[in-house]
């Protein structure tokens, strides 16, 4: 019974070590910011924010898509891996024609970071127009 008793905590020890190492593995990122409120703007501004992003994980980060909610929302992302340890940008522009009142630009980021989707938006209230 001793002996089951050690070949089973043998067996957890070796399964709890092999989650924690792949946990700890791969890209990952990590936001300087994840929202910008850009307030009260007028309808028909377009507005735009880039967010400065670090791959803190110990693989290349790949950024395979970058999905928006409407297409009132435009962005640009780098396409090339990113290294563990460095910096790149993804710009989002919103632009307000046709829009009134709170807005939240949800922008989605597919990678293969451990947590392998990312949101940021862009947040402003649509006032409008003064003739």
């Amino acid at each position: 019974m001793k002996k089951l008793g050690l070949l089973f905590t043998f067996f957890a020890l070796v399964f709890a070590f092999n989650a924690n190492a792949q946990e700890q593995s791969g890209a990952a990122i990590t936001f300087k910011e994840k929202s910008i409120d850009f307030g009260d703007i007028t309808q028909g501004d377009k507005v735009e924010h880039t967010f400065e992003l670090t791959n803190t994980g110990s693989a290349p980060l790949v950024i395979s898509n970058v999905a928006v909610t409407c297409g009132c929302t435009a962005t640009s992302w780098p396409k090339e891996p990113i290294a563990p340890g460095k910096s790149s940008e993804i710009k989002v522009s919103f632009n307000s024609a046709g829009k009134m009142g709170k807005q939240n630009s949800v922008v989605r980021i597919y990678s293969n970071a451990s947590e392998p989707i990312e949101k940021v938006s862009l947040i402003s209230n649509v006032l409008p127009k003064t003739k």
